[in-house]
């Protein structure tokens, strides 16, 4: 029986890798349906009310953070200005804050029904969609990748659950339709850890503006740099590139894997750079693997899975204190994964059955989650051990 049920796992996995189909896109779009759904928030209310942990720690977490406070000012800009390491920083800080806190807003007002949250996060997003028209400078794609990868999820949460007035949501879309998504959707050949952020706020963006052609334009760059993101050890000799970086040498590859000459299944094109910004890929990547799966297409059971589940693994053990071999980024690693297990976790090991050891002692070393002030926020709170 388990000889047959491996099997079938790797035919999915095979299936999976050689075809992705042309309409990704669900024939009818989920809602709320961006990283979590209604069914793993109505899981997470129920916990946090019954007092069971550690969703109340992670709950009482965020409800204590700035991102909760009901007397939060929007800081809306015309233009956001945004340069290389935050300089220039002209709203930058502020639009991702309010992001997450609008997001925050909508997960309190689930949690609690307190009407106060729900009103809040609608003040968030009008504020912003009333003002905002431009992201300039050089970090432009990756500050709209952060920002909208956070108003997608709080206003899944708001449209498509709370039952008050929200008169300015078809504004709100206007503005994810006409700011943000044409910053995005062309995707950037920058670092990996930009084209995924960028394409999680394409597909949140596309689920909730309903918009077909460009969620399977975002699944298609996903897929392509996901797999150029992590190595695994059947893509052969060296890393899957993605075509428009012209990447068609060992020289060019080995550069830009940060000079990494070796490649071990696990290891990520950012891991010789730093574990933050691997963290940031990885995130992305079970962002988009959790959408996908809500909107009808389980994308855990493909080469995508297989990829989260090693990078996942790979990075833990050292980050648990694991001794780097002198083969790895010349024998030293900066350290700093972030708050990015427990989706990824949750899928793959609890949903679908797979040993993540090391993973597993991080992820509960970390808990409760917090938020990464960028994209990331209150995971434990969402995903930690959520059947749904």
């Amino acid at each position: 029986m388990r000889r047959t049920a491996l099997l079938a796992a790797a035919a999915a996995l095979v299936a999976g890798v050689l075809a992705w189909p042309a309409d990704a896109a669900p024939t009818t779009f989920a809602h709320p349906g961006v990283t979590v759904s209604k069914g793993q928030l109505d899981f997470t209310r129920s916990k946090v009310n019954a007092g069971a942990q550690p969703w109340k720690g992670a709950f009482d977490r965020m409800m204590a953070s700035k991102y909760a406070d009901l007397n939060r000012t929007p800081k809306p800009r015309a233009v956001v200005e945004c340069g290389s390491y935050s300089n220039p920083n002209y709203g930058c800080t502020d639009e991702r804050e309010d992001a997450i806190a609008a997001y925050t807003q909508a997960l309190a007002w689930y949690i609690t029904r307190d009407e106060r949250h729900a009103k809040k996060a609608i003040e968030l997003m009008d504020a912003w969609s009333a003002t905002i028209r431009d992201h300039t400078n050089s970090n432009a794609p990756l500050q709209t990748g952060w920002a909208g990868s956070s108003w997608p999820k709080a206003a899944e949460i708001i449209k498509h659950t709370y039952t008050g007035n929200w008169a300015n949501s078809g504004r709100f879309a206007t503005m994810l339709r006409n700011v943000y998504l044409p910053e995005i959707i062309n995707g950037s050949n920058s670092n990996g850890n930009w084209e995924l952020s960028m394409m999680e706020a394409a597909v949140g963006i596309s689920v909730f503006l309903e918009d077909k052609a460009s969620y399977d334009k975002a699944m298609g760059k996903f897929r392509t740099r996901t797999a150029a993101y992590v190595y695994l050890s059947s893509d052969g000799d060296l890393p899957k590139t993605v075509p428009s970086q012209n990447l068609n040498t060992r020289e060019k590859i080995v550069n830009y894997w940060q000079g990494q000459s070796t490649f071990v299944t696990g290891l990520t094109q950012e891991t010789c750079r730093d574990f933050t910004h691997t963290g940031y890929g990885i995130s992305a990547i079970s962002h988009v693997a959790e959408t996908s799966r809500i909107q009808g297409q389980d994308l855990y059971g493909t080469d995508v899975g297989e990829r989260l589940r090693h990078a996942l693994g790979f990075q833990a053990k050292y980050e648990l204190g694991e001794g780097v071999p002198s083969r790895l980024c010349r024998g030293s690693l900066k350290l700093g994964l972030g708050p990015v297990t427990e989706v990824g976790h949750n899928a793959l090991a609890n949903r679908l059955g797979h040993a993540m050891a090391n993973t597993e002692t991080l992820n509960t070393r970390n808990r409760p989650s917090g938020s990464n002030n960028l994209f990331v926020a209150w995971e434990t709170l969402t995903h930690a051990d959520n059947p749904s």
